[in-house]
């Protein structure tokens, strides 16, 4: 089959296929694998025109200069001429291109829209969503339910076109526990990690909140959090200045995304509080390197997780607080293991690729 992954984003800030390539590891690697058995084509926006070839997939980067282009009858032109069996869309945020493309490419060709953590429209836009639904051959979400709640919200059309796909997958691979930790120079006994955002949504807060507690029973317990973004940073400083075992929490901000390698093997479970998440990046890579969960129990992770680690309720510091505590009744050995062995199965790029392949089997 001839499939043609498209996205409707521009990314102005991108000048060279090696940027394009490194800002996408975590979503090409299954295509990739597709490519082995199929001709894979991939179509973006970027700030920088031309082809190239990598790992087996066809690479196509259009600049026509617009953040949003509600009209791409260019690019739609283009895409035709690729001679697609199926165009992959990312994102549910361009309803008016989908019925464009549909019209453009007619009947025969089959449109399968990927989600991308966005949330359903309302109004006016809601409408222009279940209008492109009905275009639409298949809807692809990371959890089944999250698709469900969509279709419930009447912003697609019908259940029987929802699959469950993971979006990405990890880079990252285990390598052993003492050379991590020698790069890293974290020390304690569990290691906890926490990897995202210091904002509302990740709500670390309340992981503060609840790890302070924890470490008051284990003493020996560490959390390390890394972040790009420090919203909520002046509020946490003040939580630990006024707290004694304030020193259990290491704030070590801002790091290479290679070397997260390193702190993702030196860790012994993963820790997010996260309210909503379209898919779960760090979770994945995490689990990649053999990290146990210790996440919210929404859809994505609840997909992800897979019984591996441990779930508790968002926003909710007392289920989290039991939830560490379980923690410490684990054998790390053998949850690790799981973990290594659920990423290989379900999370890797193989494995994505091999479900996407039924999928598209199906059609």
């Amino acid at each position: 089959m001839r499939i043609v992954f498209l996205s409707y984003n521009y990314s102005p800030d991108i000048h060279s296929p090696q940027e394009w390539l490194q800002r996408l590891q975590y979503y090409v690697g299954w295509l990739e694998c597709l490519a082995k058995e199929h001709t894979v084509i991939r179509v973006d926006q970027v700030n920088y025109e031309g082809g190239f070839n990598h790992n087996g997939v066809h690479y196509y980067c259009v600049n026509n200069g617009q953040r949003k282009n509600y009209f791409p009858s260019k690019l739609h032109r283009f895409v035709q001429t690729l001679k697609p069996d199926i165009v992959v869309v990312s994102s549910f945020c361009f309803p008016l291109q989908v019925m464009q493309l549909r019209k453009q490419l007619g009947k025969h060709v089959k449109i399968i829209v990927q989600h991308h953590a966005e949330k359903p429209f309302t109004r006016i836009k809601k409408y222009l969503q279940r209008l492109a639904a009905f275009k639409t051959d298949i809807f692809l979400f990371t959890a089944y339910s999250t698709g469900i709640d969509w279709v419930q919200k009447a912003n697609l059309d019908t259940e029987k076109k929802v699959r469950e796909l993971m979006e990405v997958s990890s880079v990252f691979y285990l390598i052993d526990k003492e050379i991590a930790r020698e790069k890293t120079q974290v020390s304690g006994s569990p290691i906890y990690l926490w990897v995202g955002r210091l904002n509302q949504n990740k709500d670390p807060l309340l992981v503060i909140n609840a790890f302070l507690k924890f470490a008051v029973l284990h003493p020996r317990a560490r959390l390390y959090m890394i972040y790009q973004q420090d919203d909520l940073l002046p509020a946490i400083k003040q939580l630990l200045n006024q707290d004694p075992v304030a020193p259990a929490i290491t704030l070590i901000g801002k790091i290479l995304h290679d070397d997260l390698l390193y702190w993702y093997n030196s860790a012994d479970f993963y820790l997010s509080a996260s309210h909503y998440e379209g898919s779960g990046t760090a979770l994945c890579e995490a689990m990649s390197c053999g990290c146990i969960p210790v996440v919210t129990d929404i859809p994505s992770f609840r997909t992800i997780n897979n019984n591996c680690g441990i779930l508790y309720e968002p926003g909710n510091e007392e289920a989290l607080l039991r939830a560490l505590q379980q923690s410490t009744l684990l054998s790390i050995n053998e949850k690790e293991k799981e973990a290594l062995e659920h990423f290989k199965n379900t999370l890797s790029f193989d494995a994505i690729a091999g479900k996407f392949q039924q999928i598209i089997a199906s059609l």
